[in-house]
């Protein structure tokens, strides 16, 4: 690798450290090519992507960010998996990680805050960003059918007394 491809390498990792909610480090040392693809393909359906690099231009891309004190954790063969929702790498992190001991969670940044793995974990429990849309969602529209609920309530029982007594005066 010459140093213009080192350089995109640094830039675009810095992009991903700057730009994503959550990012989680973790060994995978022993997965194999088709583990790898299926943790990618994993990430990609949440929304988040796996990305493996060199840890030297790992560091020099945290330089001076936010998320730099998570340097120490580059050492080995880590992985680097991130999204831009805050919950989503770490819920997938996390998952993959239990049933698949070779993938191990090293800890991670978001919002510019390191996260041991304890961390890590806590946050792949907390509802994802979807998950909580569909829940204030859900709180803002019931409320709302409850009151037409109630109003269309006294509507439906004068037309069914409107009937019954039609059906009497017709009978």
């Amino acid at each position: 690798m010459d140093r213009a491809q080192k350089e995109k390498v640094v830039e675009e990792l810095g992009q991903i450290f700057e730009s994503s909610g959550v990012v989680v480090v973790a060994h995978y040392a022993g997965l194999t090519v088709a583990e790898m693809q299926d943790l990618r393909a994993q990430m990609r359906e949440a929304g988040g992507s796996v990305r493996v690099a060199k840890n030297k231009l790992a560091k020099i891309a945290l330089e001076g960010t936010p998320n730099e004190p998570i340097a120490d954790l580059l050492t080995g063969m880590t992985v680097l998996a991130y999204s831009e929702d805050p919950v989503a790498a770490a819920k997938v992190v996390d998952a993959y990680a239990k049933k698949n001991e070779k993938l191990v969670i090293l800890g991670g940044a978001m919002a510019g805050t390191a996260l041991d793995v304890d961390g890590v974990i806590a946050v792949a429990k907390m509802p994802s960003r979807e998950e909580l849309i569909a829940s204030i969602v859900s709180c803002i529209g019931a409320p709302a059918a409850n009151i037409a609920g109630a109003i269309g309530a006294p509507a439906s029982n004068i037309a069914s007394i409107l009937s019954t007594i039609e059906e009497k005066a017709a009978a």
